[in-house]
């Protein structure tokens, strides 16, 4: 089943904001958090910019593998969010190909693959430097209250 069509950046946000008002990714309302701010893409997908620092150090120099992690589901929760869609992470595969430079400038995308019924399937991936560092596939459940 084909996913529903995007929504604009600022339906993303508002969105991002009534579901997600403290996230520690996405949401620049919470001081504490990674403060990452993603964009619509014509196609549908998420993309945004984070750049380390040695806060989110896990062996010296390089991002620690939850913050990356938490990136990829992250660009996915967005994604869904940019669809419309309300959903909790399900299930995340995260493949680490290579150590990623914590102060350098790290890339995220996601995008939604496919849909079946309240069960969404998603693709992350982040990049540095223009190589693919780590990959995610996330099942993500349509939240209800």
């Amino acid at each position: 089943m084909k996913p529903n069509p995007p929504m604009d950046l600022d339906s993303l946000r508002r969105a991002r904001d009534r579901v997600h008002p403290h996230c520690v990714v996405c949401n620049p309302a919470n001081p504490a958090g990674l403060g990452t701010e993603f964009t619509l893409q014509p196609d549908g997908s998420v993309t945004a910019e984070f750049m380390g620092d040695a806060v989110f150090e896990g062996y010296p120099g390089l991002l620690h593998g939850g913050v990356t992690a938490a990136l990829l589901d992250g660009a996915m929760t967005n994604c869904l969010f940019a669809h419309g869609i309300e959903a909790l992470t399900a299930e995340l595969t995260v493949r680490y190909r290579h150590p990623v430079d914590v102060r350098g400038s790290i890339a995220v995308r996601a995008s939604l693959t496919e849909s079946r019924g309240e069960l969404h399937l998603l693709r992350s991936e982040l990049r540095q430097e223009g190589q693919v560092k780590a990959t995610a596939l996330g099942k993500f459940i349509e939240k209800h209250e």
